[in-house]
């Protein structure tokens, strides 16, 4: 327990380092950063979502660099087949003995941070040629199995405004996301400190603080990271709160919510409330920490109906009246 607490205060340590070597090449977009490490740290995959020239694509290979994991970008296009991805067998015959062999290329998937860039751009086929490889961390060709390389996240983007020629994520694959991130547009400042950076001479290197071994030690700590009851309880009412056919849910659920969280939800918030507690160097998550995270892992799960987005109510103002309504006042965290 003790190795844990230290490992834990190394980690808050290096946090800190982290976002000033991002802060070098990304400017703002610190609860971004926050939440793509957080999902990284509990094993978790992240759908980022914002319209084009945010720089998601740049972050996630800048956050790539700073752990030192090998990265690879999969540019999803309607013609985009699953064997782009997974990789194919290849007819290979030997020039001595004349004998034919099939061999496997490994296609972009086997890498250990993976950019999905603009995904619903590819039709269902091509999506859910990730749903194996999110789920199980290995992919199937024929009938062979080939194990992906330890870590392995993948982090998509989608543009929330360009709807025509793209392909909706099924439900299914949605919910395998542990979060939503929303990817917003900078402030003022931020804005003119981007315009200028890019203008200017320079590239800005990036000093690798982590290796793929130390990112496993981590994601084990965190699963270590105890969890009192009615932190568990607080979750589990939540994710429940959020299903308009449960006796405990609210009247405004059951008004303008369609389809709720799936028990996927519940393991995502005590995971990520864990994430969320050792990187501000606690050994211990809180109902608060639940409530930081709630967003982002509800977000793609809770389903409005259409006279809800006919008034304008999203998830996001789902899960803040839920939060309002749930919330244990006296625990907030830090």
């Amino acid at each position: 327990m003790s190795a844990d607490k230290e490992a834990v205060e190394k980690l808050h340590a290096t946090y800190g380092r982290m976002k000033e070597e991002l802060s070098r090449v990304i400017v703002g977009q610190e609860e971004v950063v926050e939440q793509v490490l957080m999902a990284i740290f509990c094993r978790g995959h992240a759908l980022l979502v914002g319209v084009p020239g945010l720089a998601k694509t740049l972050l996630v290979s800048t956050v790539a660099r700073a752990l030192h994991l090998s990265f690879k970008r999969i540019q999803f296009t309607p013609d985009l087949m699953p064997a782009d991805i997974t990789g194919t067998d290849v007819l290979e015959v030997d020039k001595e003995t004349g004998r034919r062999d099939f061999r496997f290329v490994q296609g972009p998937i086997f890498a250990n941070m993976i950019l999905a860039d603009e995904i619903n751009r590819t039709p269902p086929k091509t999506q859910a040629a990730l749903l194996e490889a999110m789920q199980e961390h290995h992919v199937t060709v024929g009938d062979r199995t080939f194990p992906l390389p330890e870590p392995f996240f993948v982090l998509a983007t989608q543009n929330p405004i360009e709807q025509e020629g793209t392909y909706p994520l099924p439900e299914a694959q949605l919910d395998r996301f542990l979060f939503n991130i929303v990817v917003n547009y900078p402030d003022a400042n931020e804005e003119r400190e981007i315009i200028k950076r890019v203008t200017s001479p320079g590239d800005s290197e990036i000093e690798a603080l982590m290796t793929a071994e130390e990112i496993l030690q981590l994601q084990d700590i965190v699963k270590r990271v105890p969890v009192g009851d009615h932190v568990i309880d607080f979750a589990a009412n939540i994710a429940r709160a959020t299903r308009p056919t449960e006796a405990e849910a609210p009247d405004f659920v059951k008004d303008m919510v369609g389809w709720g969280a799936g028990p996927r939800a519940g393991i995502a918030l005590v995971s990520a409330a864990k994430a969320h507690a050792v990187l501000r160097g606690r050994f211990h998550a809180t109902t608060g920490d639940v409530s930081a995270v709630a967003y982002p892992v509800l977000r793609h799960r809770v389903l409005t109906t259409f006279n809800a987005e006919a008034s304008g109510v999203k998830s996001d103002d789902i899960v803040r009246m839920l939060l309002e309504k749930l919330v244990p006042h006296e625990e907030i965290a830090v």
